[in-house]
């Protein structure tokens, strides 16, 4: 294990690496700007290191003043958290350069799966379905006006280098699409500084399911469930749960399998996430991988007793993992709501300022992440979190009604400050949310209700029922974003992962 660990992040994901390094007996240094001096990861750090001021591109995303620290205060490895430069396979390789260790994948691995043409194509080699739609990226409107004729509208305008719920255009119609598409273009551009864009069929309708996996440099990998992340607003999540209701056990393992071999496939290391859309038929599609922890991943922690950010640390140091596929067991029902400091009101616009009153909840099977405190001023640099208010119970219904009493206990209040909580706490007492029945047109439908007189958008055809998945063609060692990928021919069942972790051949 290291010595020494630079935490290159801030607020509550920064408090959460550094408990877990505190714990494994490692000693941290946070870096930070000057308008988080204060903050409580820089007050709780062994050593800390002013890297920049607010602007996080001065700060947070200044790759070079992070590695200067690392080497000015010894640092063996650095932890990037989430957002910022997380998943930025230039950043990787400069630690790698400069003898730091990434705790992620490696910088190779990193750029095919950020760019989201190529991740398309890998996992289609890899066996795992794609919704309908473009493998490479289009480089006319034209030829997108081609790929949404042959799919069908509603499609989805989406940039190859985008993430975050950012760079993507959703488009009714064939008049919209060539201004959609030069928009989601420029967007992409400024955004990226990548103009790239693929189309595929938009799901209107469906359910964001992701897939936590764990993966050491052994060749080893084991997946740790299920998680349910449909409730969102402009793709950005709000509520999460592990795992994901209402599904049918042979959905769940196959979304499960699926994962893992994808992930194994392109020699995936550490904890990452396969997101996944899956319809009202339960036709399951891959959307991405994401190679960090998640926001999200308590909900994981909660139902697993295992610690992600633990084994992060003890796959980046090079030990093989230390659990095998037979010892992760799930039990009960974990719930997590974010707190954004945001108004629901105004279409969640930020609401930041200073907290006057600041009360997490307690009580049994309870979990807050926060690194808020009373005085504390939310900064308006930055993104918009303040808490994660996580709990578990034996069942749904019991997790639903800890978590909306948790809410209820939670008092945030300062001049201007408004939070999701009202809005989340709406969410937990919808009846199709309750049932488990819900999708990602949820927050739409709450804040925006149909006409009584509207049409629901029809789903795309599809051949046979079930969740469809594909034998993977020919290995390739590499595969580029605009390669045609090899063959796939629909099967009827997923190999089983047996009583062992999966091991890459």
């Amino acid at each position: 294990m290291f010595d020494k660990v630079l935490i290159a992040n801030r607020g509550e994901i920064a408090l959460r690496v550094l408990r877990a390094c505190r714990e494994l007996g490692v000693r941290t240094v946070v870096v930070h700007s000057s308008a988080d001096a204060d903050s409580l990861p820089v007050r709780l750090a062994d050593e800390t290191v002013q890297i920049g001021p607010a602007s996080s591109r001065q700060s947070y995303l200044n790759a070079a003043a992070i590695v200067e620290a690392a080497r000015q205060t010894g640092a063996q490895a650095v932890h990037p958290g989430y957002g910022f430069l997380s998943e930025d396979a230039d950043f990787a390789e400069i630690c790698a350069e400069n003898g730091l260790v990434f705790v992620g994948p490696p910088p190779q691995v990193m750029a095919a799966l950020a760019d989201k043409s190529t991740a398309r194509a890998l996992m289609s080699r890899a066996g795992l379905p794609l919704p309908p739609g473009s493998v490479r990226t289009l480089p006319t409107a034209a030829d997108a006006l081609d790929v949404a004729a042959e799919v069908g509208y509603p499609v989805i305008v989406k940039a190859a280098a985008g993430g975050g719920g950012r760079g993507m255009t959703v488009v009714r119609s064939a008049a919209e699409l060539p201004r959609a598409y030069a928009r989601t273009r420029a967007a992409a551009q400024v955004a990226f500084g990548d103009d790239r864009v693929y189309v595929e069929r938009y799901l209107a309708d469906a359910r964001h399911v992701e897939v936590q996996v764990l993966c050491d440099g052994h060749g080893n990998g084991i997946h740790l469930g299920t998680r349910d992340c449909s409730v969102q607003r402009r793709h950005q999540k709000l509520i999460e749960e592990a795992p994901a209701p209402a599904l049918r056990p042979a959905t769940l393992d196959t979304l499960a399998e699926t994962a893992l071999r994808g992930a194994l496939s392109v020699g995936f290391t550490g904890a990452g996430t396969v997101e996944f859309l899956v319809d009202e038929a339960e036709r399951c599609h891959f959307l991405e991988i994401n190679c960090r922890i998640q926001v999200e991943h308590p909900v994981t922690e909660l139902v697993t007793g295992i610690d992600l950010v633990h084994e992060q640390l003890h796959v980046a140091a090079g030990t093989p993992l230390r659990w095998r596929q037979e010892d992760v067991r799930l039990r009960g029902v974990a719930v997590e709501c974010r707190v954004n400091v945001e108004d629901p009101d105004r279409d969640f616009a930020p609401a930041p300022g200073r907290l006057d009153r600041f009360r997490p909840p307690g009580g049994p099977f309870t979990r807050v992440d926060t690194h808020g405190h009373v005085g504390y001023l939310v900064s308006p640099h930055y993104d918009s979190l303040l808490a994660k208010v996580a709990v578990w119970a034996p069942d749904r219904d019991g997790a639903l009604d800890r978590l909306d009493r948790a809410l209820g206990e939670f008092d945030v209040a300062g001049p201007g400050v408004r939070t999701t909580i009202p809005f989340a706490r709406r969410v937990l007492r919808d009846a199709a949310f309750r049932a488990g029945r819900h999708t990602t047109a949820l927050v739409d439908r709450l804040l925006h209700p149909p006409a009584a007189d509207a049409v629901p958008v029809a789903a795309p055809p599809h051949d046979g029922a079930g969740a469809p998945a594909y034998r993977a063609g020919p290995a390739v060692p590499d595969i580029r974003a605009d390669a045609d990928p090899a063959g796939r021919t629909p099967v009827t069942a997923v190999p089983a992962a047996g009583p062992n972790a999966w091991r890459n051949p």
